[in-house]
């Protein structure tokens, strides 16, 4: 338990420690399925609405990259040479995605993403800035045990909680469907574990609409 405290307090500071841990010392457990019930799924102005309240965690796969190369030779995370890097497709994306966010005007926050190369360039081209979180692809013993409590963590109304990763981390915690290149999961933190209310593929963000709903005494929210 101590150990796997360490690993997120590491990343995002002391607001971590709120996170409850079973009783086991595995933390949140792993999920059935990253797909959203009918009954909880969000969408259009109900999903604006909710993210420019915030206390959500948004967990992106990276954008689109190139399959030609791999990350075979790479000698660290900081050896971009020597990875699959994101493509000239997947960098539009990423900065198309952050304009949208901007003209959404939703909710900032931590913005966190894997070290690997790919994944802190699309954060950056996204937002601008990005902090490196190796939790989100350690793996102990078949389990990501950073990356559930970074999912299952709390966050504050005002803000959410933006994640830059991979595929196979997130399918291992969250479940399936796979996630496609630049495809992100909405999720609602609960401490225990978390709840799926949205997926937005990149196509998905151009159709969400930029008038919210209105506020009491008529002013947009």
């Amino acid at each position: 338990m101590f150990k796997q405290c360490l690993i997120v307090l590491s990343v995002c500071g002391a607001a971590c420690s709120a996170v409850p841990v079973s009783a086991a010392g595995n933390g949140p457990a792993s999920a059935p399925s990253s797909a959203p019930l009918a009954e909880q799924a969000l969408g259009g102005t109900r999903l604006v609405a909710a993210l420019r309240t915030g206390g959500y965690v948004i967990y992106f796969r990276h954008t689109a990259t190139d399959f030609s190369k791999n990350d075979s030779a790479m000698t660290g995370v900081d050896d971009c040479v020597n990875q699959r890097p994101l493509n000239e497709q997947g960098r539009r994306d990423a900065i198309q995605i952050g304009q949208r966010i901007r003209e959404l005007r939703l909710a900032g926050g931590d913005v966190l993403a894997s070290p690997m190369c790919r994944t802190m360039e699309h954060a950056r081209l996204t937002f601008g800035r990005a902090t490196p979180a190796a939790a989100m692809r350690e793996r102990e013993a078949g389990d990501f045990p950073g990356l559930k409590l970074l999912l299952a963590n709390p966050v504050d109304k005002g803000s959410n909680r933006w994640l830059f990763g991979h595929g196979t981390p997130f399918r291992t915690v969250a479940g399936p469907p796979q996630l496609a290149e630049g495809e992100a999961v909405v999720l609602r933190p609960l401490g225990q574990g978390w709840r799926v209310e949205a997926r937005l593929r990149v196509e998905d963000w151009a159709t969400l609409p930029a008038d919210g709903p209105r506020a009491p005494g008529g002013r947009r929210q």
